[in-house]
């Protein structure tokens, strides 16, 4: 899946930074600059509502997008990750347009 996203993105020209997991995530965008964060709700050794609370508990990660992918769609899970953060949801398996047009419409 991650493949698919990324393939999805750069094909419509956007740079991307896979990780496995968020602690992945996270040693890489040590040293890296980004303008948008794409993360699972599921993933081993932290999951992405750890990832998304650490990321914006940290200044320069503070007001970066965070979007949610995920095959988890409960109310619930939507709003602990808008509560922690994310500010898009988006449930897979996604047409790879809608993800197209959520990531134009959080940064162009």
């Amino acid at each position: 899946m991650r493949g698919l996203v990324a393939m999805t993105l750069r094909n419509a020209g956007y740079e991307v930074i896979e990780a496995s997991d968020g602690k992945d995530a996270l040693k890489k965008l040590e040293t890296k600059r980004v303008n948008l964060i794409i993360t699972d709700l599921n993933m081993p050794n932290m999951d992405g509502i750890t990832l998304i609370k650490t990321l914006k508990s940290m200044p320069t990660f503070k007001l970066i997008p965070i979007v949610m992918l995920t095959t988890e769609s409960q109310a619930e899970k939507k709003l602990e990750g808008q509560k922690a953060g994310a500010k898009a949801w988006i449930v897979k398996p996604f047409k790879p347009d809608t993800l197209l047009d959520v990531v134009r419409k959080i940064i162009g």
